[in-house]
């Protein structure tokens, strides 16, 4: 799914976002509509609710004004929950939630009125910045198409008996023909980067990526391509989650408390490792070369024993210059393949310096905490605290997507952030070293 236009790109690609909204539910058994497999989230039936919810609060309540036909349900699936320095949030019954059949009778007559909203909001467009160049539609796709990543972290996690059986190959590894490029180090040139965009010529982007304003950064080493699981597997072999001098305090007190021991996508002791794609399990050394998906705590501790760290938000910009971010076929991204790539196996993704899988395969952690940048103001009076609610110091930049990430996204000013104890994240990285 590309970037849309206004009109009826707009609309194309609202219904395109549905339509594979539906394909990944269309994925799980109904009894899975109540599973938790990741216990920081709700269960799958919260978000059947919430997409739709969320769709009807911006356009229908909040830009055109109308009185809502289920109020209780807009409020019950408006937010999700970010629960900070817990493990785990406890359970709701099945019996907390309506019944299947009322969430989509729900969702299906709110995609009516917004299919019915456009030619009214468009009547707006010169009064209301939400209104105007179609930015709340913007703003419900890009809520949608984030949702089916976030969605895919926790089918990956899913015992594999609430899929349908026709789900197994649908995230079967599909690299043939794609190479890892050769480990390595390059060298970056210190000089000035650009931060964030400029609201007034950029078609649509969230508050945090506003406004655009310059950064210098000095010179550095980096990987060339991102850590691969086979690259990881020596850190386990090694007994680095064993090895308490390697990690901050505060993710060496995480790890212990959640017996965390080996990365989220792989599965067995040690002896015979396995990878768990979205719907598949295969043998680990079958996807040796794939980027190792970390949480950032567990790549700040194999960094260390690199000696090494993580580069910073202005970093990871000085490094991708030159990389081409319109070109689908430059990345691992929007769903041309449904699960990871061989590291740097797009060799016409490259960065000027030779930095590659900046941009799709795996969103890249960062060392820099998320935060407001100079001047920002929360836009959109219908969503004041998507940004700020998440400025507490306990959240991290991510850039540059994963294979899950739709091509709207695949913008250089997009900022993704997470917890850095949460280790479901379609999430790689690479160690830097500085003069």
């Amino acid at each position: 799914m590309s970037a849309p236009g206004n009109g009826t790109g707009l609309r194309d690609a609202l219904e395109g976002a549905w339509r594979r909204s539906d394909e990944i539910f269309a994925l799980l058994e109904a009894a899975a509509w109540y599973e938790r497999p990741i216990a920081l989230r709700q269960p799958f039936i919260f978000y059947v609710g919430h997409l739709p919810a969320f769709g009807w609060n911006q356009v229908v309540r909040g830009v055109l004004g109308r009185p809502a036909f289920r109020p209780e349900l807009d409020a019950l699936f408006a937010r999700g929950i970010d629960p900070v320095g817990v493990d785990r949030y406890e359970p709701d019954s099945p019996t907390a939630w309506p019944a299947p059949a009322e969430v989509l009778a729900y969702r299906d007559r709110v995609r009516a009125a917004l299919r019915d909203a456009f030619d009214d909001v468009a009547a707006l467009a010169d009064r209301d910045v939400l209104a105007e160049r179609g930015r709340v539609w913007r703003l419900v796709l890009e809520h949608e198409v984030m949702h089916h990543e976030t969605l895919l972290y926790m089918v990956a996690q899913l015992d594999r008996r609430f899929l349908r059986p026709g789900a197994a190959g649908w995230a079967a590894p599909d690299g043939a023909g794609l190479r890892a490029a050769p480990a390595g180090r390059v060298n970056v040139p210190g000089g000035e980067v650009t931060l964030g965009a400029d609201f007034a010529a950029a078609p649509f982007g969230w508050d945090n990526e506003f406004p655009a304003h310059g950064a210098r950064v000095g010179d550095f080493a980096v990987d060339r391509s991102p850590v691969r699981n086979a690259e990881f597997l020596e850190f386990v072999e090694a007994g680095g989650y064993d090895a308490a001098a390697l990690w901050e305090p505060e993710d060496w007190a995480w790890r212990a408390r959640v017996a965390h021991a080996h990365p989220a996508f792989w599965v067995g002791d040690g002896r015979a490792w396995r990878y768990r794609t979205v719907t598949d399990e295969v043998p680990l050394e079958s996807v040796a070369d794939w980027p190792a998906y970390v949480s950032l705590a567990e790549a700040r501790a194999y960094a260390r024993w690199r000696g090494a760290g993580l580069m910073s938000e202005a970093e990871f910009h000085r490094a991708a210059e030159g990389v081409p971010w319109d070109d689908a076929a430059a990345a691992n991204a929007g769903f041309a393949h449904r699960s990871p790539t061989p590291v740097g196996a797009f060799a016409s993704g490259e960065s000027r310096w030779g930095v590659r899988d900046l941009v799709g395969n795996g969103w890249e952690w960062t060392s820099t905490p998320f935060a407001p940048f100079p001047g920002f103001r929360a836009w959109a009076r219908t969503y004041p605290g998507y940004s700020a609610d998440f400025f507490d110091g306990k959240h991290y930049v991510m850039l540059g997507g994963s294979w899950a990430t739709d091509r709207a996204l695949l913008r250089r000013s997009f900022r993704n952030w997470f917890q850095p104890h949460y280790p479901y994240v379609f999430a790689k990285f690479r160690c830097v070293v500085r003069d």
